[in-house]
């Protein structure tokens, strides 16, 4: 945060934030892209489970949503509130907890909308989340996710890539699976869409900002440290040779 107020004294707009907190393959245009899935005045109070570093939360404020942030890594939690302090204390309401998806703490029919953006690929039991999800969602609500599938040569995936260092951590689902388990567990599928395409030209584009001279003010770095210049090599590598897929649904209940 010092680091920050350094450089933006007045406060980081949402752009200028972005490198390090929209942490996700898309960056700024991703999260508007699921956000524009939602309406505000039907589907106003918003579950992002997996929140990190509070990106698509402070877009969402934005906009006129009312967020709650959801994510396991406390330090995260802390983060981000402190960071949403900072750029928008006049926001709509914001909250935060650290929490497990698979457990949720909250009551049945709390919420509008759950969003998953490049979280769920990090959960052991995608079946216990989705019905937790089920769960908190009102009669009518919606689940919309951005999310990392596995792709058909998902056996050349190179480690490591932002969400796993190795194998252990990683719990890719194919878009397949995905589909069949929303499903099962009391969804019926709105809207499903491939954007590997356009992922892995912006990963590029993301790829080349990163190898020029120039230090960028804020980077993901400050969050995966010097590893982040394998990962965003291996995330292009893995786009382009198929190994995963970038997909966008919507679901409601």
């Amino acid at each position: 945060m010092a680091q920050i107020n350094a450089h933006y004294p007045a406060g980081p707009t949402l752009h200028q934030l972005a490198p390090l907190d929209q942490l996700h393959i898309g960056g700024v245009a991703a999260s508007t892209r699921l956000l524009e899935r939602l309406n505000p005045d039907t589907h106003g109070k918003v579950l992002d489970i997996g929140a990190g570093l509070g990106g698509l939360m402070r877009q969402g404020a934005s906009l006129g949503f009312q967020m709650m942030g959801l994510d396991i890594t406390h330090g995260f939690s802390a983060l981000n509130k402190s960071l949403s302090l900072r750029v928008q204390p006049d926001a709509p309401p914001l909250a935060w907890v650290t929490g497990d998806a698979s457990a949720l703490p909250f009551a049945d029919n709390s919420f509008d909308a759950v969003l998953f953006q490049h979280s769920l690929l990090n959960m052991p039991d995608a079946t216990k989340v989705i019905a937790e999800s089920r769960r908190v969602l009102r009669p009518g609500g919606q689940i919309v996710m951005h999310e990392v599938v596995s792709g058909p040569n998902v056996a050349q995936l190179r480690y490591p890539v932002p969400w796993a260092a190795s194998s252990k951590h990683s719990h890719l689902l194919t878009l397949v699976e995905l589909t069949r388990l929303l499903e099962v567990g009391g969804f019926q599928l709105e809207h499903v869409d491939d954007w590997s395409e356009m992922a892995l030209a912006w990963r590029q584009r993301q790829r080349q900002k990163e190898q020029t001279p120039r230090q960028a003010v804020l980077s993901p770095q400050w969050v995966f440290g010097e590893r982040f210049i394998t990962m965003g090599k291996n995330l292009v590598d893995n786009l382009a040779q198929g190994a995963i897929k970038v997909v966008e649904i919507q679901a409601s209940c």
